[in-house]
């Protein structure tokens, strides 16, 4: 749908429906980068800390099929209300466990309420919006990871004046508590409500919500698969990097753990800036361009932060590397919905699979290499998956535009290789479904 004379309004409704982001953001970029400071007090390998990651993968897999359920049976105010009450309820096993066993458990139901609360935010803006969805899901993925931004500095000050990683982390509980406190007084919309059963796949509102019926050609089905490897590669790099970084600031440099913790903060800034201008960037340069791109910066600022023996050199590398990163994965998923038409339900349902197996594999192969040869060494992975990436970049954008040729310079769907009319929305978002 065009969204050429329409605005994105920002009204208490959607404001409310931003919190959720901001819950999961903090989360994301606090504790993540105080896994490492965990692992030292519980008295665990690296690759055994990174099973936080895997239990945070294995949350996702279990709200998958939550999500629809809830939302069905409580209707979506209830679900996000619940949800965020999980997420303080996870929160408490998580940081009040000491052994590796109460942690993890702590960190699944944390991230189950987590999915949930996103997945559920994500639906009611769309519902909420109509033809300026994609802009209000962009911008609710911008303001989590903007806020998150503050994550890594909270808990890196925490320990730099002795009370520890966990008084940065549990602002998420709190976060969490006032989340379900102001959604639950939300003006009533029927974008919080119980959803309207779906129509057959085709139908407009249904499973081909698009309303394109026809089956897509060998080709985008091959495309798609590219696509769907680009976003594994992408899903990869951010939550190694971000498990791990502080490992390596710590391993490289002379900062001491609140100073090392705390750089991770440019990631995120590298990444929410990112995701503020890709939208409108895309409408100008192709976006399979673009994503090919992001993973070469995204090497660009692996490099930087691999050579780096200063805290300044190794933050700059971090920064440059969330350009690449935060343009990745809503790229990813805007392709892989372009190239599946008919299909974009299974493609969402796919691409959640593939990302949350993403999140529980790669910290934990990241750590696991780095207890036999260190961090830095074990950071050499992050060129090869980024690499990985380009390539399934580049092949989608080959085998769709193969496919349009031989139908003659036109295809049913959207061409992802090539920049979007000046009446095309904006891409997907991290969270967006199909």
């Amino acid at each position: 749908m065009s969204t050429v004379g329409h605005r994105l309004v920002r009204d208490p409704l959607t404001l409310g429906l931003y919190t959720p982001f901001v819950v999961w953001g903090w989360l994301l970029y606090s504790f993540n980068p105080s896994v490492p400071l965990l692992a030292d007090e519980l008295g665990v390998s690296a690759a055994q800390a990174g099973l936080h990651g895997t239990a945070m993968a294995t949350g996702g897999l279990v709200a998958a099929p939550l999500i629809p359920r809830a939302a069905a049976r409580l209707g979506r105010r209830t679900t996000l209300v619940v949800a965020a009450l999980v997420v303080a309820g996870g929160l408490a096993g998580l940081l009040l466990g000491r052994s590796l066993p109460v942690t993890l458990t702590g960190m699944l139901v944390t991230a189950v309420g987590g999915n949930l609360l996103i997945a559920t935010a994500q639906v009611a803006l769309a519902a909420h919006h109509g033809p300026t969805a994609s802009a209000a899901i962009t911008e609710a993925n911008g303001v989590g990871s903007g806020v998150g931004l503050l994550g890594p500095l909270a808990v890196g000050a925490s320990v730099a004046i002795g009370w520890g990683w966990r008084a940065g982390v549990v602002v998420t509980a709190v976060l969490g508590v006032a989340t379900a406190v102001l959604v639950a007084r939300l003006p009533r919309s029927p974008a919080l409500e119980r959803p309207a059963p779906a129509g057959p796949p085709g139908a407009a509102g249904g499973a081909g919500r698009a309303g394109v019926t026809t089956p897509a050609p060998a080709r985008g089905v091959r495309a798609s698969t590219f696509f769907l490897a680009a976003l594994v590669a992408a899903t990869s790099l951010e939550f190694a990097t971000t498990f791990w970084a502080t490992d390596l600031v710590l391993e490289r440099t002379s900062a001491g753990a609140g100073i090392a913790t705390a750089t991770t903060a440019g990631l995120a800034a590298g990444m929410t800036a990112m995701r503020f201008v890709v939208g409108p960037l895309s409408l100008r340069v192709p976006p399979a361009t673009l994503l090919a791109a992001s993973f070469v910066i995204s090497v660009g600022g692996w490099a930087v932060l691999w050579t780096a023996t200063s805290t300044a050199v190794a933050l700059t590398g971090l920064v440059v590397a969330g350009f690449g990163y935060g343009a990745q994965y809503p790229l990813s998923v805007a392709l892989l919905l372009a190239a599946s038409p008919g299909r974009r339900d299974r493609a969402q349902s796919h691409a959640t699979l593939a990302g949350a197996l993403a999140v529980g594999v790669a910290p934990f192969a990241l750590g696991a290499v780095a207890d036999q040869v260190g961090s830095h060494q074990a950071f050499v992975l992050v060129p090869v998956v980024a690499g990985v990436g380009l390539v399934m970049a580049l092949l989608g954008g080959r085998a769709v535009r193969r496919t349009r040729a031989s139908l003659g310079g036109s295809t049913p769907w959207h061409d992802p290789t090539s920049a979007p009319s000046p009446t095309a929305t904006t891409p997907a978002s991290p969270t967006t479904s199909a």
